[in-house]
């Protein structure tokens, strides 16, 4: 048996020093991580884009004027990939084959729409 104390993580000796009642490490590092409640969430608002339109979803709202009334009832935009492909899934085949021969025009409207200029292409599926 080692007579060696273990080594535990800073977080842990510093619980473990607030619960013995003794300071613990506030060394210059720790405390850099340290950030106003406030500022984080605003870098978290910023991050994740709470708060703003997706181009997603105005792909969505604006279907219907994007591949027109019959097509939009037998399609729907998903969701824009990593690599800026809009995923539109189709209920047949019939429309998917449509909307593949009108894709130059279609990805020239939906890069009309605010905040949708990054969608470099359209990934047609069927089902």
């Amino acid at each position: 048996m080692s007579t060696e104390p273990h080594d535990f993580s800073r977080k842990v000796e510093n619980l473990i020093a607030d619960l013995r009642g003794v300071p613990g490490d506030q060394s210059r590092s720790y405390r850099r991580r340290e950030h106003p409640l406030g500022e984080s969430i605003d870098k978290l608002l910023h991050k994740y884009k709470i708060g703003v339109d997706a181009p997603d979803h105005t792909i969505q709202q604006h279907w219907a004027e994007i591949v027109g009334s019959a097509n939009a009832a037998y399609s729907h935009p998903v969701r824009i990939d990593k690599a800026g492909r809009l995923l539109v899934l189709t209920s047949h085949a019939v429309v998917r084959d449509e909307l593949r021969l009108l894709e130059p025009v279609l990805l020239q409207r939906v890069r009309q729409q605010q905040g949708c200029e990054g969608v470099c292409g359209l990934t047609i599926r069927a089902g």
